[in-house]
């Protein structure tokens, strides 16, 4: 994981039941929708930059849950005053990480970019281990 950022790991959490995106657009539609109604219904400043912000961390977290953990097993989304949660679970029990150790020096490699993007846009991040196995990544991403 990044150094110096507000990652933190929490005991285990429930999964949600809710419908499960299956691809990252899809996701993506869901947090515009539910940002939108929800930001409108509490009164809350929902900047477009926000929502953009929003949405490029549900491509990221949904894009590695499909990557590098199995597939998407659960997604959420919420809005209040302290910005807009968003949570993916997969079925790996590996952590996020920003580099990987194999890289030969000089030989880029396609991808790696997706969890510090995540962490550079969210305030908070939380990594909770599930009780049938895997995770659930949650990342708040600031309304202003």
């Amino acid at each position: 994981m990044l150094d110096n950022h507000r990652t933190t790991s929490t005991a285990t959490l429930p999964e949600t039941h809710d419908h499960v995106p299956c691809r990252p657009a899809e996701a993506r539609r869901t947090v515009e929708r539910v940002m939108t109604e929800r930001c409108r219904a509490r009164d809350l400043p929902c900047a477009h930059e926000a929502v953009e912000d929003a949405l490029l961390v549900t491509s990221e977290l949904t894009t590695n849950a499909l990557l590098h953990g199995g597939g998407i097993t659960g997604f959420d989304v919420d809005v209040d005053g302290g910005g807009v949660y968003v949570s993916v679970s997969d079925g790996s029990d590996e952590l996020p990480v920003t580099d990987r150790a194999d890289d030969e020096p000089g030989h880029p490699h396609p991808g790696g970019r997706g969890w510090p993007i995540v962490c550079r846009l969210a305030s908070d991040i939380r990594v909770a281990e599930l009780p049938r196995g895997g995770k659930r990544i949650t990342a708040v991403v600031p309304l202003r």
